[in-house]
């Protein structure tokens, strides 16, 4: 299963590795350079790092989706002169053919494998910080919490590192209320060119996606209920709305709910909504958003998706508890018979059914967010030893410099301020 030889490419000059089948690399391949082809942000950040080499020296250990447009993000930064090792962040998300290519063709040390075990995921996470990695990526926290139990000896060797989640973020600004956090991390998932695209037309078109792959389901007419209207949940939304949809959205939080009321769809309690619902996306980072009292009520054939991070949005464990039967219908689909001949149908396992069940976010918006981490990255090796041990937002003149680049790839341009403009926003005495 591991440490085969690729076709093309000497075993001696592999890697060290633990990924399914070498002899996928060529298809993973195809993919990274299709994926390439739509991320001219990255592509000119790589071009730029091959020449500067800001990384070189550094050991970097990514916990991360392992997809094509992961992989353009670590071309990048190997061309910027970092050591690199990839381990999953989620077991579903695992692109084989991807891992595949990074190891034989990108000589990119890669440990994951689809639907990986929890006790393989934490060991191929351990292999990446056996490299004793100065800079952490992590998309969940889950390496950042690892380095910080397990190897505490290893935490003076790093300057800094990088979340690209929501659920990330909380937790690791859980770590430094607690002063718990002993290294300076970027929240990238904070920066504007990540959460108001990739995670509102990126989340948003991919879990529609990801639902209609695995169940072939007509969206048009459904009631669609929506946990959550951070901007995940806004994305989720909007386009199950465009798609004809009765949309529901359910919220803790008064200005949210209020938000999604005024932009015309109905709030309610997942109490309330539970019996109305056709379909369920929830998108809130949190624990237990459907549990045992709203699966109680939902209708026959109810679909059950998350597209938070972690797979503890939905109660499994109560729903594999009371079902009487338990089938997969369609890969990615898992019926659960109840005892009153219910059926709920729930969608990769209830992890990420983007990348569950579909490819993830579209390559032209990971290109902003991974765009981001790269400059993230960047700005950390510069910064080494000058920070404190807290959670950062990545610089605003970084953030603009993506959404400037971006616009170039794009053929767009702005307006520049006249001297006249600069002078009033600068200035108080000038009345009307």
């Amino acid at each position: 299963m591991s440490n085969l030889p690729a076709r093309d490419l000497p075993a001696r000059d592999l890697p060290p590795h633990d990924v399914a089948d070498l002899d996928l690399a060529p298809d993973g391949l195809a993919r990274i350079e299709w994926a390439d082809r739509q991320m001219p942000v990255l592509a000119a950040i790589r071009e730029r790092f091959e020449k500067e080499r800001p990384l070189a020296g550094h050991v970097v250990a990514a916990t991360m989706h392992v997809t094509s447009e992961t992989a353009n993000l670590l071309r990048a930064l190997a061309a910027g002169g970092a050591e690199l090792t990839l381990t999953a962040s989620n077991p579903l998300s695992t692109q084989d053919v991807t891992a595949a290519a990074l190891v034989a063709e990108y000589g990119v040390s890669v440990y994951a494998i689809r639907g990986e075990s929890n006790e393989t995921y934490y060991k191929h996470m351990d292999a990446a910080l056996d490299t004793r990695p100065t800079i952490t990526m992590d998309d969940g926290c889950d390496l950042v919490n690892r380095l910080h139990a397990q190897r505490a000896d290893q935490l003076h060797l790093v300057v800094g590192g990088t979340e690209e989640t929501t659920t990330g973020v909380i937790r690791l600004r859980a770590m430094e209320k607690a002063g718990a956090l002993k290294f300076p991390i970027v929240a990238v998932n904070d920066a504007q060119t990540k959460h108001l695209f990739d995670n509102r037309f990126g989340t948003g078109q991919s879990t529609l996606d990801g639902i209609i792959r695995a169940t072939n389901v007509l969206i048009a007419g459904k009631t669609v209920v929506v946990a959550g209207y951070g901007y995940c949940g806004r994305g989720v939304a909007s386009r199950a709305k465009g798609m004809g949809a009765d949309v529901i959205v359910t919220e803790i939080d008064p200005v949210r709910a209020l938000e999604a009321a005024m932009e015309g769809y109905r709030v309610m309690p997942m109490a309330e909504a539970a019996p109305q619902g056709d379909i369920f996306v929830t998108v809130t980072g949190n624990t237990s958003v459907l549990r045992q009292e709203h699966i109680e009520v939902m209708k026959d054939g109810a679909l059950v998706a998350n597209s938070g991070h972690f797979d503890v949005e939905i109660d499994v464990a109560t729903l594999s508890r009371t079902a009487t039967d338990r089938r997969a219908v369609r890969p990615n689909a898992e019926q659960f018979e109840l005892a009153d001949g219910r059926r709920i149908i729930l969608l990769a396992d209830g992890r990420l059914v983007n990348l569950g069940a579909a490819e993830g976010h579209p390559a032209a918006v990971m290109d902003m967010s991974f765009a981001g981490q790269a400059l993230a990255v960047e700005w950390l090796a510069q910064q080494a030893g000058n920070l404190e041990p807290k959670v950062y937002d990545l610089p605003d003149e970084l953030d603009a410099d993506v959404a400037r680049l971006k616009l170039e790839s794009m053929g767009k341009a702005i307006d520049v301020l006249t001297p006249e403009q600069e002078h009033y926003l600068s200035s108080y005495d000038i009345g009307t």
